[in-house]
């Protein structure tokens, strides 16, 4: 039975549990399922079937999560897009010609509406030969020009097949990203219920894991530093998390040491993956170690000059706008560079955010670990800026907890980064910005592509 017809079907079984959670209203699988039906009969309505390319601009929402399933039924090809990219929403959507655009606003209201003048794209077009539901996202372009990825969802929802416990996730990882849309399945293949939030600053995301009783916390590295930093935790019961998974950058050390003191009931697991391949499985050594196994059925790794190649049977079909970028025999470089352990392998920091000091390599998580251990910094984003002599220096941005003087900063940090980093490590810069200004709106850091702001302590 077809990966996509399996999952459906034990949806179904799964009647009165509860399905998903949203502002405190709790819909039953029974109730759910309803939805989607609802959403088959206004798609037939407005002519939008097998093959039909369709953008779903929203958030996670009862209805969203419907109308997605709803596409997966009708063989149609979902182009989800958040707020986050609305000023490249027009270029997105020609990239991917869409044909019809659903705008599901935060009343979870909708509007359906036919695109004219669209054009298809040419890897579209072949991939319609498949008769499979197709799932489009975009790279962030933190490294060039956005990427349009197509993948067969028939193949994506291979992972989920194997029946495995059922968890209350929350939906923070937005559902324009891969990660986020591979969160968003999960909590219904295995029967647990998805927990949506009401935007993602710590205090929504608490009272959601409060109010959902939520079981299962996917994030980033920089969410969890912000959480930690807000203290609005303290106000919000957060016992019932058994299990915090996070990905999509390096994590420092001294975030990792500080989880447990908010979540002491829950497991701690690095995960990894990337928009062109899915999600591979993870196992951390410990909860309190930044080595990770990856791999598991359907996905090969291998390690080449420390640089970290990965093979997937769930490889995208490819880019809309851009080469392959796997070679002859499947394998893409992931250009993440690692240290090896046996099995286990500790993720140093992607190629591209590499500094090269002189010839030697500086990688940012470590530096940004020891500067997020000295008092008063609440978040820390280190970089590579030019240098006429050494070709690359270390430069930090710094967001205080409390106000301090430019110069006390300065001197502080640097004395505190002088007993801990060999001399080329240290930022030879440090710039204080606004809170939340080293982050883009899916909580990543962001460390190329922004100019320092005109006040720098140096």
């Amino acid at each position: 039975m077809p990966a996509v017809e399996t999952v459906l079907n034990r949806m179904a079984g799964y009647s009165a549990r509860p399905a998903i959670d949203a502002g405190g209203r709790e819909l039953s699988y029974t109730a759910f399922l309803e939805l989607v039906s609802d959403w088959n009969v206004r798609l037939h309505e407005h002519g939008i079937g097998e093959g039909s390319v369709v953008a779903v601009l929203g958030e996670f929402s009862p209805q969203t999560c419907a109308l997605f399933f709803a596409l997966i039924r009708a063989r149609a090809i979902a182009v989800p897009f958040t707020k986050a990219v609305h000023a490249e929403l027009d270029r997105f959507m020609e990239i991917a010609g869409v044909e019809y655009s659903i705008v599901v606003d935060a009343g979870d209201a909708s509007t359906v509406r036919a695109v004219d003048g669209f054009r298809r794209n040419a890897l579209i077009e072949a991939f319609l030969a498949e008769r499979m539901p197709g799932l489009v996202v975009f790279t962030s372009g933190s490294t060039g020009e956005p990427k349009g990825i197509l993948h067969n969802l028939e193949n994506v929802m291979k992972k989920f097949v194997t029946e495995r416990p059922g968890w209350r996730s929350i939906l923070f990882l937005l559902m324009d990203h891969f990660g986020g849309f591979n969160t968003f399945l999960g909590a219904f293949a295995y029967g647990g219920a998805a927990v949506c939030v009401a935007d993602r600053s710590p205090e929504a995301v608490c009272e959601a894991i409060q109010r959902g009783r939520a079981t299962l916390l996917p994030t980033t590295p920089t969410f969890i530093n912000l959480l930690i930093a807000s203290n609005v935790y303290r106000s919000y019961d957060l016992s019932s998390v058994r299990m915090i998974t996070y990905g999509t950058e390096v994590m420092p050390e001294a975030t990792l040491a500080k989880v447990h003191r908010i979540f002491p009931n829950a497991q701690i697991k690095q995960t990894y993956g990337l928009s062109e391949l899915g999600v591979l499985r993870s196992k951390s050594e410990s909860d309190a170690s930044l080595w990770v196994k990856i791999g598991g059925d359907g996905f090969e790794v291998k390690i080449v000059d420390d640089v970290l190649w990965v093979r997937s049977e769930a490889n995208m079909v490819g880019y809309l706008n851009a080469p392959s970028p796997f070679d002859g025999e499947g394998w893409m470089c992931t250009g993440d560079h690692v240290e090896t352990k046996g099995d286990y392998m500790r993720i140093a920091g992607r190629k591209s955010d590499l500094i090269n000091v002189g010839g030697q390599k500086v990688f940012p998580a470590e530096v940004e670990t020891v500067l997020l251990e000295a008092p008063n910094v609440r978040e820390a984003t280190v970089y590579g800026g030019p240098h006429p002599i050494m070709g690359q220096v270390v430069l930090a941005r710094i967001s205080l907890a409390e106000p301090e003087p430019a110069e006390s900063v300065t001197e502080r940090l640097r004395a505190h980064c002088v007993k801990r980093l060999q001399k080329f490590k240290v930022p030879v810069r440090f710039t204080v910005v606004a809170e939340g200004a080293q982050h883009s709106d899916r909580f990543k850091k962001v460390r190329r592509g922004i100019e320092d702001e005109p006040r720098e302590n140096s």
